[in-house]
């Protein structure tokens, strides 16, 4: 497709002023290790939380939807829609006890809980395990990604997509550290929301569509726009709303929806000013990532089943793209095609906001393990602060290379998501109620880790399933999730039990700094201080439902709005205001103050 010269201008605008923030901010940014990844822990609620949206906007967030609904419909989204559970337990729960725990990274947790040489294993371990292997798996979907946006809209082959893309992202970052990312963060989300709303709003009245009510009574779609699974169909129901409600949201672990927190969600929160500041941050965060930014990827995905119905007629529409990289994801970059000049130029901006805010994101997070927890650690435990800056940056490129070379060998988004999903079942629960329960230790999450590893790996390969999972076998496709739970969490459950506790003066020392409360400290502090002290967390878990409800009403509400049943979206916006108000009323009992 042809770029215009006003295209063009928008995007190499946007390209430079992201680059002159990264040089603005360098110099501060290379001060100290808590400066580069951190950001002096001194950033505000809306700050931090504009930047938790934007990470998440990434260029293969779209492309996931657009599979996601070209196969199961709306009602797919659940997938990941479950994961508000997470996220709001993390906001009204686990938000203040990151931060007054006051470590430079989640990982460092481990040393602060546990204690021995388990927990420096454990340390370390994850350091390589979710800033190396984890991340990298994620940041090569995001290239994946935006591999097919340049195959399709521009004609780039991979090298050269990754090659330009790449070269910006990784300079800004290695520059700026944690405050270029935020700061460019700000920029990246209003470009990226002010072009993904555009290209939904006129590609839902291109000529081939005429507007959203042929849209959503076209034969294609029609059966595709429920927000619900067809109750009728047991197995749809149990695969799409049941398992992830049920199961998934506690049990699996996934970057940027921990159970418990963690990964960049809790960089940020523990960048914050203070414990209502990393609580204000998760919550606009939740609010817009689930209730308003779905929307247009939706419509477009929608679209995409009218002009472009099937796998075929994409491969003809594209013939220059590779067979490796064919998929219903790629419907996504296929419909942004026919965009006009000007709105092409910022949709395209947008893409490359989405694409650069989400890898300098994982890029310093994954960074800030290698340096805190692993560098540190093992290599160089006397490293100065140049020192710890200069690996951080040799850090980011190295992940990045890594990343880049994985996404040459990937196909589709769904298949990575589905992945890392299975990956880490399991592990959830502990992440959970570590906080709260003082007889879990190191041991417990060693097995979770390596036992969910090893039964996924198990459950993937064709001899294994072909007899536990299929419509002739032992059990349905679906109870392949459920089973790697299941498994995992016996596993670590007889595990805790049958090793020793941690050391008491550790456990005391944690519950001093971070003081969760609750029934499952009593032993190692006793009943008196407990109440003394109170427990914050039934509070926090009623503020927890209500803005369950407020913000999936919310969700629902734009949707029934965008479809044209004003009355059920005005119930629907009725009861979120209601939840809204009751959430304010209690916000005084989880001690945190109005933002």
């Amino acid at each position: 497709m042809n770029i215009a010269n006003l295209d063009w201008i928008i995007i190499i605008s946007f390209l430079s002023i992201t680059l002159l923030i990264g040089l603005i901010v360098s110099r501060k940014s290379g001060k100290n290790s808590s400066e580069f990844f951190l950001s002096g822990r001194n950033m505000p609620w809306w700050l931090l939380g504009i930047s938790m949206v934007a990470t998440t906007f990434s260029t293969d967030t779209p492309n996931l939807v657009t599979d996601i609904v070209r196969n199961n419909g709306v009602a797919g989204n659940w997938v990941w829609w479950v994961f508000l559970l997470t996220g709001l337990l993390t906001v009204f729960v686990y938000a203040k006890l990151w931060r007054k725990s006051n470590v430079n990274t989640d990982i460092e947790f481990y040393e602060m809980r546990y204690s021995g040489k388990p927990a420096k294993f454990l340390r370390s371990f994850r350091a390589l395990y979710l800033g190396v292997i984890f991340n990298v798996l994620a940041m090569g979907g995001i290239s994946l990604a935006a591999i097919k946006i340049g195959q399709v809209m521009l004609g780039l082959t991979a090298f050269e997509t990754i090659g330009i893309a790449g070269a910006i992202t990784v300079l800004f970052s290695t520059m700026g550290g944690f405050k270029g990312v935020v700061y460019t963060d700000f920029l990246l989300f209003f470009v990226a929301m002010a072009g993904s709303i555009g290209a939904a709003y006129y590609l839902v009245n291109i000529p081939e569509i005429g507007g959203i009510q042929a849209l959503i009574t076209h034969p294609n779609v029609a059966d595709k726009i429920s927000m619900l699974p067809d109750f009728s169909n047991t197995e749809q129901l149990i695969m799409l709303l049941i398992i992830p409600l049920a199961v998934q949201w506690w049990s699996a672990w996934y970057p940027g929806a921990e159970p418990g927190g963690g990964g960049y969600i809790a960089q940020r929160m523990l960048a914050a000013k203070d414990e209502n500041h990393a609580i204000g941050a998760t919550l606009f965060f939740n609010i817009m990532h689930y209730a308003f930014r779905p929307w247009p990827w939706i419509l477009v995905a929608l679209a995409s089943l009218i002009v472009f119905p099937d796998i075929a007629s994409i491969q003809e529409a594209f013939p220059a793209v590779s067979e490796d990289k064919l998929g219903h994801d790629l419907a996504y970059s296929a419909m942004l095609t026919k965009l006009p000049t000007g709105l092409l130029g910022l949709v395209l901006a947008s893409l490359i906001a989405a694409y650069m805010s989400t890898i300098s994101t994982h890029l310093n997070w994954g960074a800030s393990y290698i340096v805190n927890d692993f560098y540190t650690q093992q290599i160089n435990p006397s490293a100065t602060e140049k020192q710890k800056v200069n690996v951080g940056r040799l850090s980011t490129v190295i992940l990045f290379l890594a990343s880049a070379a994985l996404a040459l060998l990937l196909t589709n988004a769904l298949q990575l998501f589905d992945f890392i999903l299975m990956f880490g079942a399991g592990t959830g629960l502990i992440f959970i109620l570590r906080w709260f329960w003082w007889r879990i230790n190191a041991w417990s999450e060693i097995s979770a880790i390596f036992v969910s590893g090893i039964v996924s790996i198990l459950f993937n390969m064709e001899i294994v399933t072909s007899v536990l999972f299929g419509e002739t076998t032992l059990m349905p496709e679906y109870m392949k999730f459920p089973m790697v739970v299941m498994i995992t969490t016996v596993v670590w459950l007889v595990v805790t039990f049958a090793t020793p506790a941690e050391d008491k003066e550790v456990l005391l020392s944690f519950y001093k700094k971070t003081v969760p409360g609750g029934p499952g400290w009593k032993a190692i502090v006793g009943d008196e201080q407990i109440e003394s002290e109170g427990w914050s967390v039934p509070s926090g878990i009623l503020a927890m439902l209500l803005a369950l409800a407020m913000i999936y009403c919310l969700l629902f509400a734009t949707g029934y709005f965008i479809y044209g049943n004003l009355l059920l979206a005005g119930i629907l916006m009725l009861t979120a205001l209601i939840a809204a108000y009751f959430l304010f009323r209690i916000w005084d009992r989880i001690k945190v103050n109005a933002f």
